[in-house]
């Protein structure tokens, strides 16, 4: 396979940029820009770091993240599988880029920027929700805020859609292709009793 190494090489393959790619982006959360972000209750995190690069779905009951000002989202890191990788990436790198959906709307909001991690309980106590804190929150310097053209979600028809999940693997399945003898049903059955006393 003969791979691309050079960027002239590339650029010829393709049209220009089409001016409304460019005229789009703002370096700031505008007003309309806000109005999405707030609707978003789940977005997708991307962060990379010395051992590589990580993205993350995030999701709340309400908007996924809290717009501080027009520079500055914060977002809570509730409660997950401990993994981290995220949150390490962040210490290490700071390089961050969110995706903002909102369920039936074919555009996308990105926002690429900055995080740092902050554990402050004047920060994290601003998140609580019936006594429930997250441990760390991810504040984010926006660099830049910019709509994702619909052709994407239309080439998938992701929100035209049924419910397809009797076509794909379980998590406990995939649980029990890597640990022989794992009980994958009881897994998948009880995850939603586990994830409920779990969730913030």
């Amino acid at each position: 396979m003969k791979t691309m190494t050079d960027l002239s090489a590339l650029e010829a393959l393709y049209d220009t940029a089409s001016p409304a790619s460019l005229d789009k982006v703002a370096r700031r959360i505008t007003p309309l820009y806000r109005q999405w972000i707030e609707a978003s209750r789940f977005m997708m995190l991307s962060t990379v770091g010395p051992e590589g690069t990580d993205c993350s779905p995030r999701g709340d009951d309400g908007p996924v993240v809290r717009i501080m000002d027009e520079k500055t989202v914060m977002m809570p890191d509730w409660r997950g599988n401990n993994r981290l990788d995220s949150l390490r990436n962040i210490v290490q790198d700071g390089r961050v880029s969110l995706m903002f959906m909102v369920p039936g709307c074919k555009n996308v909001v990105r926002v690429n920027g900055h995080g740092v991690l902050t554990a402050d309980e004047t920060i994290t106590g601003q998140f609580d929700k019936g006594g429930k804190r997250p441990k760390t929150v991810i504040v984010i310097t926006v660099g830049e805020a910019y709509f994702q053209c619909s052709k994407a979600i239309m080439r998938s028809g992701l929100w035209d859609a049924g419910n397809e999940s009797g076509a794909v693997p379980t998590a406990g399945q995939f649980l029990k292709e890597m640990k022989e003898g794992f009980d994958a049903v009881a897994y998948d059955e009880g995850y939603p009793s586990y994830a409920k006393e779990k969730m913030w």
